[in-house]
């Protein structure tokens, strides 16, 4: 048997939001396929944390973590210097940091106001993060990944709302998603197209991913009402999109760019 298209030996991949919910699941998903790891988030205590857990369950795995905020291009530049001067070569850029609007337990939502009273401020706060901060690693980033003789790959991490609206029916009266979500999401979906032929003879693969929702914690009566739209009738774990991860960053899909993985249990058929 030859050599495993899934195996990240010796190769440096980089998640932005590392911090996030998915951020760590994404790490541990390249571990186990032998992966390097560059963890980034702005609260740098948070992915330190979570480097000490990691390094645990993968006791030989090497993690470095740096603070970077993906809505200024001087701390993303910081760090694209730091690993250069290191002498590291980039394989893989994971765009996973963005504003998320998580459902409470009394089923009020953070980060969301009515589309009429959404004020400015608040849209640049969430582009910034979650599309400019895409464009803005894919830019630097990208220009180490490159640099490598066979290339590399950038998965950005979209969310069937790149693909569907918001039902605004499963929430609470009076909460609503907020529009930002959506038009970043379908926004991640274009950055993902462009790139991919704008650096195809460079080898540089551009793939999104668009996960449906995760159960961590919700309401009851939020994950009923969800299910309801959703064709396997229930939220994804945390872990299922690890496999997605270690795909899209390996050799096993090396014919595939430009592409949206939308694993969402079915929600965007209906």
């Amino acid at each position: 048997m030859g050599k495993s298209k899934f195996n990240l030996t010796n190769k440096y991949c980089l998640i932005t939001g590392a911090g996030g919910l998915l951020g760590k699941e994404h790490a541990a998903a390249l571990l186990e396929i032998k992966s390097n790891l560059i963890l980034t988030d702005i609260n740098f205590k948070k992915i330190n944390i979570i480097k000490k857990k990691l390094i645990k369950s993968y006791p030989k795995s090497k993690i470095l973590t740096y603070r970077m905020d993906v809505s200024r291009e001087k701390s993303i530049v910081k760090v694209v210097k730091d690993l250069k001067n290191k002498k590291i070569k980039l394989h893989a850029l994971i765009n996973n940091a963005a504003i998320d609007s998580k459902i409470s337990k009394n089923q009020e939502m953070s980060n969301t106001e009515k589309f009429e009273i959404t004020s400015l401020k608040n849209w640049r706060k969430h582009l910034d993060v979650g599309l400019t901060g895409a464009m803005l690693c894919s830019k630097h980033f990208g220009k180490m990944i490159i640099q490598n003789t066979k290339g590399g790959v950038i998965i950005n991490i979209a969310s069937d709302l790149s693909v569907i609206a918001p039902n605004h029916e499963i929430y609470k009266k009076g909460i609503f998603k907020p529009v930002m979500y959506s038009v970043i999401k379908h926004g991640i979906i274009g950055l993902t197209k462009y790139i991919s032929t704008y650096w195809n003879s460079k080898k540089l693969r551009c793939n999104a991913i668009s996960p449906g929702p995760v159960e961590d914690g919700q309401p009851k009566i939020f994950i009923r009402k969800l299910k309801k739209h959703i064709p396997l009738n229930r939220l994804a774990l945390k872990n299922e999109y690890r496999g997605a991860i270690q795909f899209l960053c390996s050799d096993a899909s090396e014919y595939m760019t430009g592409q949206n993985l939308i694993i969402d249990g079915g929600r965007s058929v209906w």
